[in-house]
């Protein structure tokens, strides 16, 4: 691509023979990439471009910026500024408040599990959805965010008693902190019905209280009812609030869970293809066959292995197996779960050929899902996109380079209606990550999880560096203080473009 006579001959920044993935799915190209401001202002031969900094990209790929389609940083953007677990492994920009869990609008100094896995009470601060975006915006963090309102946390906000349907008066209250939240920033809104705060919510309740999502032209996110036996009727679900609200329904951890399911993900994936001709959806996963979240005795007994993340009521169960604690302690499920609650736990309840078919159908992002306050997290927390670079592409061919990447970047920011990011392309931001596809490697592990990945040599954010790793020296590397990233703004034109079956 030739460089046009109207790009600026002075730069900040130019990557020199990077082996560009534009993250639009076309084959990789070797190619200079130049950079003023927050902006990427040629791709091609910028061999007369005077910068201020070169960078010799040399047989490394130069990529967009990877978007986190499914985290819970609310919280952790404002205390751990740095985002070290995401920039180090070459995400750009976080999907915050999933699973109808968000850390606003709430005012508690003990709220209810699972919210409590978004990180300690002194997060829960914010009267509203604005005010945890103005204190976002007045303290940035080293990655962009895509802000979702939590379902849940309005339901605890509004409601005196959680194991009921929402009174009228109620749903009004709701609905009217969904518009609030819609006009500050909030994407969409996302619901976690499998949770005790949320599970007496009917689809008409939910339907209700998320109406101004239609006018806002938001997204509707869902951690579904049930991932287990009765995964079909809760897509089915999902679907009818979707076109009910006329939006796009995304759906989060895409999963067959317990023992019974597994093999299920040809039939739930045929029914998602299914519906994909008829409304906008998409879905996304993580490339590990464990799931983890609050710890519950239905969960325990649908996994082959239960491994505890953390208790409060019995610290030591840290990073031990449930199993294990119940004949060392002598005591059955309830009288253990009564013992370590409130805690989480890792769950293994996946198979793993289901969790490739999922990372494999065309309409799936990849979220890391990961809980980062815990003390021993799942090693999605830091591992997740090196460890499908890694596996998925390099190891098990399950998928190109190039579509890996498209997952990563481009096809989500379609799905979240992200204008300008995603692409390297002139115009676009400069959310950018440099690394070696044949060394990129996840070194985070279940049993020591705080482990930098390898391979991968720098992350930009809106034209600044976050993240820098010496190349060769594996398992090093630092954040860096450019606290660049922004609060993102949903362009509904983006969304509406994206793809579809």
């Amino acid at each position: 691509m030739a460089v046009q006579q109207s790009t600026p001959q002075h730069v900040d920044l130019v990557f020199r023979n990077a082996t560009v993935v534009d993250g639009t799915g076309a084959p990789r190209r070797v190619a200079d990439v130049a950079v003023a401001g927050d902006r990427i202002v040629a791709v091609g031969d910028c061999g007369a471009m005077q910068a201020d900094r070169t960078v010799d990209a040399t047989a490394r790929v130069l990529a967009p910026g990877f978007i986190d389609a499914h985290t819970h940083d609310d919280g952790y953007l404002l205390v751990h500024r740095d985002m070290t677990p995401k920039v180090s492994q070459c995400i750009t920009t976080v999907v915050t408040g999933n699973c109808g869990i968000s850390v606003a609008p709430l005012v508690s100094s003990a709220p209810p599990q699972p919210l409590d896995l978004l990180g300690p009470p002194a997060l829960f601060r914010f009267e509203t959805f604005a005010q945890w975006l103005d204190a976002l915006r007045a303290t940035p963090a080293n990655v962009n965010v895509v802000p979702l309102l939590g379902h849940s946390t309005l339901r605890v906000r509004a409601m005196p008693q959680l194991d009921r349907t929402a009174n009228e008066t109620e749903v009004a209250a709701m609905r009217e902190e969904v518009r609030l939240a819609m006009e500050a920033g909030a994407f969409g809104v996302s619901t976690g019905t499998f949770y005790p705060p949320a599970a007496a919510a009917t689809e008409a309740e939910i339907i209700a209280v998320c109406e101004p999502v239609r006018a806002h032209g938001g997204l509707y996110s869902t951690h579904l009812r049930d991932e287990t036996d009765d995964i079909v009727p809760s897509i089915e679900e999902a679907l009818r609030i979707g076109r009910a609200l006329d939006c796009p329904v995304v759906f989060s951890h895409h999963k067959v869970a317990g023992k019974r399911n597994h093999g299920r993900s040809v039939e739930t994936l045929g029914l998602l293809s299914e519906a994909a001709r008829l409304q906008p959806l998409c879905l996304d996963c993580h490339p590990y066959p464990a799931t983890s979240t609050m710890l519950r005795l239905d969960r325990v007994r649908q996994s082959t292995r239960t491994m505890i993340t953390w208790s409060t009521g019995y610290p030591a169960a840290g990073g031990r197996d449930f199993h294990e604690l119940m004949r060392e302690l002598g005591l059955d499920e309830d009288a253990l779960l009564d013992k370590l609650r409130p805690a989480a736990a890792i769950y293994f309840i996946m198979d793993e050929r289901d969790v490739e078919r999922v990372a494999q159908f065309p309409l799936t992002i990849f979220g890391s899902d990961g809980l980062p306050f815990d003390s021993r997290p799942h090693p999605r927390q830091w591992g997740t996109f090196p460890r499908i670079l890694a596996r998925m592409v390099r190891e098990d061919q399950l998928m190109s380079l190039e579509t890996a990447i498209h997952k990563m970047s481009g096809l989500a920011a379609q799905q979240y209606g992200l204008q300008d990011r995603g692409r390297i392309a002139p115009g676009a931001f400069a959310d950018l990550v440099l690394f070696d596809a044949g060394r990129v490697q996840d070194r985070a592990t279940f049993e020591d999880p705080l482990q930098l990945s390898t391979g991968i040599h720098g992350v930009w954010v809106n034209g600044a560096q976050v993240w820098e790793q010496p190349a060769q020296q594996d398992g090093e590397g630092s954040a860096l203080p450019a606290f660049s990233g922004r609060v993102l703004q949903r362009c509904p034109t983006e969304l509406a473009s994206a793809a579809r079956l």
